[in-house]
């Protein structure tokens, strides 16, 4: 018979019957199945990333050697070094820093601009629909499912005569205007979960659309706006296309950078060199996935599928 423990309440009625002693241990073939796989899936995307690591820490001569996968005989952080501070970006030997304070100064406005204007969207779209705002939504949406390709063009001529093209400002509202349907759907999805009940009681009490937004809206979509931030983040941080085309020389983020360390070559092709710039260019996205792992989860089961 299994033992177990009643827990009571201070009338001494019985509330809840827990069991106590350890937890039966069943190995089933399907449990051997799921592990197994998830083993191999983990060896599989983690083979890349170990073969960039020991690759960045060996030095040239051991890499021709072979040996893929083997630990550095000699250790050196020369490579990541060199790929920060002095690896040639074509006509320049800056190596990747500059190009990381550039892709600092177009993620940070981007993330925040882009979420306030989509959030303020997915707000009123829920609760302060206009007529015609299922149209609206509804184009919206479709500007998510057109390639970003087909529209290069007259973005270039529209944003040429605002006299924006290849600049930072410029660079912002691209990445902005594109994040715009996916992360209004999120809002939008999140605040039609939400109790019309509280909507009702702030217009009761004589609240009006801003105060209502940033007084309850916004403190109940901390868990929705993690979620936004990662993809937006990694969106605009991993970005190439609209960083070549619209970002200007001055303002080349730091993925255009690594390409160009990648194709330059003068010499001998330093392999070491180009994997430490290519994780170094990875290391945010890495670092938010990372930390903001639970959050993401809990943001998506918060309402972010839900509509």
């Amino acid at each position: 018979m299994t033992d177990t423990t009643v827990s009571t309440t201070s009338a001494g009625a019985q509330s809840r019957v827990e069991p106590i002693g350890p937890k039966p241990a069943r190995i089933t073939l399907s449990r051997i199945g799921v592990y197994a796989f998830l083993i191999i899936a983990a060896i599989y995307f983690l083979l890349p990333l170990w073969v960039m690591i020991v690759t960045s820490l060996k030095t040239m001569p051991e890499i021709r050697l072979g040996n893929l996968f083997n630990w550095p005989q000699e250790l050196t952080f020369e490579p990541w070094i060199k790929a920060w501070a002095t690896a040639c970006t074509g006509r320049d030997c800056n190596g990747l820093s500059p190009g990381f304070w550039n892709s600092v100064k177009i993620t940070l406005p981007g993330v925040a601009i882009s979420i306030l204007i989509a959030a303020i969207n997915g707000y009123a779209l829920s609760f302060w629909k206009f007529k015609g705002s299922e149209v609206f939504f509804g184009i919206l949406m479709f500007g998510a499912f057109v390639p970003y390709q087909v529209v290069i063009y007259p973005l270039i001529i529209f944003m040429r005569e605002l006299g924006l093209f290849a600049t930072l400002p410029g660079i912002i509202i691209v990445h902005t205007i594109f994040g715009m349907p996916i992360l209004t759907l999120l809002y939008r999805n999140f605040f039609a979960s939400l109790p019309e009940e509280l909507f009702k009681a702030a217009r009761i009490d004589g609240a009006g659309f801003w105060q209502i937004f940033f007084r309850i809206m916004v403190p109940m979509a901390v868990p929705i706006t993690i979620v936004a931030v990662i993809l937006q983040t990694t969106g605009i941080w991993n970005d190439f296309l609209f960083g070549t085309v619209f970002a200007g020389r001055p303002n080349m983020p730091m993925t255009v950078q690594l390409n160009n360390i990648v194709t330059t070559t003068t010499g001998t092709r330093e392999y070491n060199v180009n994997m430490a710039a290519t994780i170094l260019a990875a290391a945010v996205p890495l670092a938010v996935y990372f930390i903001s792992g639970k959050w993401f989860v809990r943001g998506i089961a918060a309402g972010a599928v839900k509509g």
